[in-house]
């Protein structure tokens, strides 16, 4: 069997399909290549005549990033923030936040310590920022028109006296959740990783007949946002100071927490028991950080208390009752309930569940609560000690099971607000 004759031009190439050279610093112009078919086609710039791609130059886009740099940067900033969240918030380096803090504003600062937000617009307008306004979101419209329509709807009811709801601050290893301990009389310490509280609990006791909502929020610096979750329904902050330790870092921290949600504070040195305490310079460092105690002619109380000794507990719980009377706390006991919820985590076995601060009106089982995005019906309501109660009245704090999902904290819950 004999083989089919070759094509002559399938293998070859004609003349015409080789560039002439072109003299140095010239492009190549177009050229024609030959196909294996033999047709000719022109071949573009930046390929050669076979088809191939050629090497080009870089393409500078230095126009393109001095534009980009001159459109400014738009930013929304919190109350307050530390400097490592900012710096998240800017997608700058952390270094160069604390370097232009130190630099041109003297202000020292590290990573995890809280700034308040004149100093944080120093900063970001240096940097070529554009600060915007906060504007409301969907969620935060919605809460505000269903506050409206639940402040119309206790318009005109009776208003009586409500429990304080304080919330117990400061730095960590201070000696709050031992404090807390020795104010309820129960052991929450013990059962706590690490002996640093894990998650905000409400708890509500009793002193002379008057009854006190107690908030303790972490001390560990790495919930700082759950810290400032505590401040937002307080009526009382109690900041914890160690009298051997004193005044430090999450101590300013709680100081301007407190001072952001116009909370009156007043002071509890602990550990006065302990070796090495002194109390003096802790009220020092106090006077240095704006908070001029009692003794010193200022407005803030002091107590010097001992939480493992249990000593100035009840002078402590004297001067919380004596500074929310002071305030003329009060709220409405009947219709719809509406409050805040501290805190909402998921039980493996329970489901969601909600802890919720009661703050107008009364929550009973069987209500209709829409808390955020989610919505359902009351099913349990447990208080500070996991009993099963029925209603729940103003400043009471509870949780609730019944929820379809998990709304997140620091939303605002309504119950039956159209029945």
């Amino acid at each position: 069997m004999s083989l089919p004759p070759r094509n002559p031009n399938s293998r070859t190439r004609s003349a015409t399909s080789i560039p002439a050279p072109t003299p140095s610093g010239q492009r190549p112009i177009a050229t024609t290549s030959q196909s294996r078919s033999g047709a000719t086609s022109p071949t573009t710039r930046g390929q050669n005549s076979y088809g191939r791609n050629a090497p080009t130059r870089p393409l500078d886009r230095s126009a393109e990033r001095r534009a980009a740099s001159a459109v400014p940067k738009e930013i929304r900033l919190p109350a307050t923030l530390t400097v490592g969240e900012l710096a998240e918030l800017m997608k700058e380096p952390a270094v160069t936040i604390i370097r232009e803090l130190m630099m041109k504003h003297n202000i020292l600062a590290t990573i995890n310590q809280q700034i308040d937000r004149a100093a944080a617009e120093k900063v970001t307008r240096d940097l070529g920022f554009v600060i915007l306004e906060d504007t409301p979101s969907r969620a935060e419209t919605a809460g505000t028109m269903i506050e409206r329509l639940t402040a119309a709807a206790h318009t005109g009811a009776e208003q009586t006296m409500r429990p304080p709801v304080v919330t117990v601050m400061g730095h960590v290893d201070h000696g709050k959740t031992t404090l807390l301990d020795a104010i309820r009389q129960t052991n929450v310490a013990t059962s706590e990783a690490g002996g640093i509280t894990q998650h905000i609990g409400a708890y509500q006791i009793e002193h002379d007949g008057n009854k006190i909502t107690f908030i303790d929020t972490p001390g560990h610096e790495a919930f700082t946002a759950m810290r400032a979750r505590g401040a937002q329904v307080t009526d009382v902050a109690v900041i914890v100071i160690a009298a051997d330790d004193g005044v430090q870092p999450q101590t300013i921290e709680a100081i301007n927490h407190a001072r952001a949600a116009n909370v009156p504070i007043v002071a509890a040195i602990n550990k006065v028991d302990a070796p090495g305490a002194n109390s003096d310079r802790v009220k020092q460092q106090l006077s240095d950080n704006n908070v001029l105690v009692e003794d010193w002619g200022g407005d803030v109380p002091v107590e010097l208390v001992s939480a493992r000794q249990r000593t100035g507990i009840s002078g402590l719980l004297d001067i919380i009752l004596l500074v929310a009377q002071l305030r003329d706390l009060k709220a409405t006991p009947e219709g719809s309930a509406q409050g805040t919820i501290i805190e909402a985590k998921l039980d493996k076995h329970l489901g969601p569940v909600a802890t919720a601060l009661v703050q107008n009106g009364t929550l009973k089982v069987g209500d209709i609560v829409v808390a955020g995005g989610v919505y359902g019906r009351v099913r349990t309501l447990l208080n500070d000690r996991g009993k099963p109660v029925r209603k729940a009245e103003p400043s009471m704090p509870v949780s609730i099971m019944g929820l379809a999902g998990l709304g997140g904290s620091r939303q605002t819950f309504l119950s039956d607000l159209f029945s």
